[in-house]
Protein backbone atom coordinates (compact mmCIF):
# COMPACT_ATOMS: atom_id res chain seq x y z
CA UNK A 1 0.00 0.00 0.00
CA UNK A 2 3.01 2.29 0.27
CA UNK A 3 3.60 2.40 -3.49
CA UNK A 4 0.75 4.78 -4.37
CA UNK A 5 2.04 7.15 -1.70
CA UNK A 6 5.49 6.98 -3.26
CA UNK A 7 4.03 7.77 -6.67
CA UNK A 8 2.27 10.82 -5.21
CA UNK A 9 5.57 12.02 -3.75
CA UNK A 10 7.28 11.63 -7.13
CA UNK A 11 4.41 13.53 -8.74
CA UNK A 12 4.78 16.34 -6.23
CA UNK A 13 8.49 16.48 -6.97
CA UNK A 14 7.79 17.04 -10.66
CA UNK A 15 5.18 19.68 -9.85
CA UNK A 16 7.84 21.39 -7.74
CA UNK A 17 10.12 21.33 -10.79
CA UNK A 18 7.31 23.01 -12.75
CA UNK A 19 7.17 25.80 -10.17
CA UNK A 20 10.92 26.27 -10.57
CA UNK A 21 11.22 25.90 -14.36
CA UNK A 22 7.79 26.95 -15.65
CA UNK A 23 7.89 24.13 -18.22
CA UNK A 24 4.63 22.40 -19.13
CA UNK A 25 6.17 18.93 -19.40
CA UNK A 26 7.10 18.99 -15.70
CA UNK A 27 3.52 19.59 -14.58
CA UNK A 28 2.25 16.97 -17.05
CA UNK A 29 4.71 14.47 -15.58
CA UNK A 30 3.58 15.32 -12.06
CA UNK A 31 -0.08 14.93 -12.98
CA UNK A 32 0.68 11.62 -14.71
CA UNK A 33 2.41 10.27 -11.60
CA UNK A 34 -0.41 11.38 -9.30
CA UNK A 35 -2.97 9.93 -11.71
CA UNK A 36 -1.05 6.66 -11.69
CA UNK A 37 -1.12 6.66 -7.88
CA UNK A 38 -4.89 7.10 -7.87
CA UNK A 39 -5.24 4.36 -10.48
CA UNK A 40 -3.10 1.96 -8.42
CA UNK A 41 -5.05 2.73 -5.27
CA UNK A 42 -8.30 1.98 -7.08
CA UNK A 43 -6.81 -1.30 -8.32
CA UNK A 44 -5.69 -2.15 -4.77
CA UNK A 45 -9.15 -1.30 -3.39
CA UNK A 46 -10.70 -3.59 -6.03
CA UNK A 47 -12.76 -0.78 -7.54
CA UNK A 48 -11.29 -1.17 -11.02
CA UNK A 49 -10.44 -4.84 -10.68
CA UNK A 50 -13.05 -7.15 -9.24
CA UNK A 51 -11.35 -10.49 -9.71
CA UNK A 52 -7.97 -11.83 -10.63
CA UNK A 53 -5.67 -8.94 -11.40
CA UNK A 54 -2.39 -10.81 -11.30
CA UNK A 55 -1.54 -10.21 -14.95
CA UNK A 56 -1.42 -6.45 -15.44
CA UNK A 57 -0.96 -5.81 -19.16
CA UNK A 58 -1.90 -2.17 -18.59
CA UNK A 59 1.44 -1.62 -16.87
CA UNK A 60 3.21 -2.41 -20.16
CA UNK A 61 1.89 0.94 -21.36
CA UNK A 62 1.86 2.93 -18.12
CA UNK A 63 5.45 2.31 -16.99
CA UNK A 64 7.13 3.28 -20.28
CA UNK A 65 4.98 6.43 -20.51
CA UNK A 66 5.92 7.45 -16.96
CA UNK A 67 9.57 6.67 -17.67
CA UNK A 68 9.67 8.74 -20.86
CA UNK A 69 7.93 11.71 -19.25
CA UNK A 70 10.18 11.54 -16.19
CA UNK A 71 13.39 11.33 -18.22
CA UNK A 72 12.35 14.23 -20.45
CA UNK A 73 11.51 16.37 -17.43
CA UNK A 74 14.79 15.56 -15.72
CA UNK A 75 16.81 16.25 -18.87
CA UNK A 76 15.05 19.60 -19.19
CA UNK A 77 15.79 20.36 -15.54
CA UNK A 78 19.48 19.55 -15.87
CA UNK A 79 19.87 21.59 -19.06
CA UNK A 80 18.07 24.58 -17.53
CA UNK A 81 20.10 24.42 -14.32
CA UNK A 82 23.31 24.08 -16.35
CA UNK A 83 22.48 27.24 -18.32
CA UNK A 84 21.82 29.14 -15.09
CA UNK A 85 25.17 28.03 -13.65
CA UNK A 86 27.06 29.03 -16.78
CA UNK A 87 25.57 32.54 -16.69
CA UNK A 88 26.75 33.12 -13.12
Amino acid sequence: MIFPVGAVLVGLLFIRLFVKLKQLICVLTGIAWIGYAVYEYLMYARVLCTGECNIRVDLLFIYPALLILSVLSLILYFFKSRKVRSKV
